[in-house]
């Protein structure tokens, strides 16, 4: 039965990693994903196991940071839980923004797999790397070898939503569009279904933070979809306010209708994270 209190051992880079932002966010993703995976089969469940997997994989990120890349900041969740990195973010040229557990709810009801662990890079002002494992489904995606986006899912458009609670204007939006909604888990999965096709769009007003989309815009941009704010602005990351609470991803083709469905609609994003998926 794994420990999952135990300190684990910083792994050794794997060959061709060192020097490459793209590669090293995918690796370090996949690592603390094989802690998480691991942790699922310790016999721990619901809350117990959520915190134990969050705090497992923060420290083994945290971790392979300091040790791999020990002149750049870190943002994490777990800064507004009392624990920061050794850098000041708001000084630095590099700063990595990461989730160590996208979705703990997924998580934490095997044998889900709509669950991830994002590592994103943000330099000099841009997002310059990311990479979401979902470590369930054995797949990692990260920005240096994106890949062009899959055409459209179907012959109708499909948008990501919350699987409990859709938004009513995601529903109208649907409406709208003469679109579907597909329910799933965690943000990072949600922005990544469109990067793989399975849906067309992602839209999202509920309240997030940087964390929760940094990864997988980056990875979405790569792959060549459009990404916004809900009012057309652009995404901006490492900000003193960590709230970010809305986005648009989607099929470029597909960006003029819903922007501007949500500029004859306005949508007020909510102050905070929503607390289901």
């Amino acid at each position: 039965m794994a420990d999952p209190g135990k300190r684990r051992p910083v792994p050794p880079l794997p060959p061709g990693v060192r020097g490459d932002d793209h590669r090293f966010a995918a690796w370090a993703a996949e690592a603390a994903g094989a802690v998480l995976l691991e942790l699922r089969g310790s016999g721990l469940a619901g809350k117990e196991l959520k915190d134990a997997g969050d705090l497992a994989s923060h420290e083994l990120l945290m971790e392979l940071l300091a040790t791999y890349a020990p002149g750049d900041a870190v943002l994490s969740e777990e800064e507004h839980r009392g624990t920061v990195g050794r850098h000041d973010r708001h000084t630095s040229r590099r700063v990595w923004i990461i989730d160590p557990v996208d979705g703990t709810r997924e998580y934490s009801e095997p044998p889900r797999d709509d669950w991830a662990v994002h590592v994103a890079l943000w330099q000099d002002g841009e997002l310059a790397a990311g990479a979401v494992a979902q470590p369930a489904l054995g797949r990692t995606f990260h920005t240096g070898a994106p890949g062009a986006a899959p055409g459209p899912a179907s012959s109708r458009p499909l948008i990501a939503v919350s699987r409990t609670r859709p938004p009513a204007f995601v529903t109208e939006l649907a409406a709208h569009l003469d679109a579907e909604l597909v329910p799933m888990g965690s943000a990072g999965v949600k922005v990544l279904s469109v990067v793989r096709g399975i849906t067309d769009a992602y839209v999202h007003a509920g309240g997030q933070y940087e964390w929760d989309s940094a990864a997988p815009v980056a990875v979405a941009r790569s792959a060549g979809l459009f990404t916004s704010r809900i009012d057309g602005t652009p995404l901006v990351y490492n900000q003193p306010d960590v709230l970010l609470p809305d986005l648009v991803v989607c099929r470029p083709e597909l960006a003029p209708a819903i922007l501007a469905f949500l500029t004859e609609n306005p949508v007020v994003p909510h102050d905070r994270k929503e607390t289901v998926s």
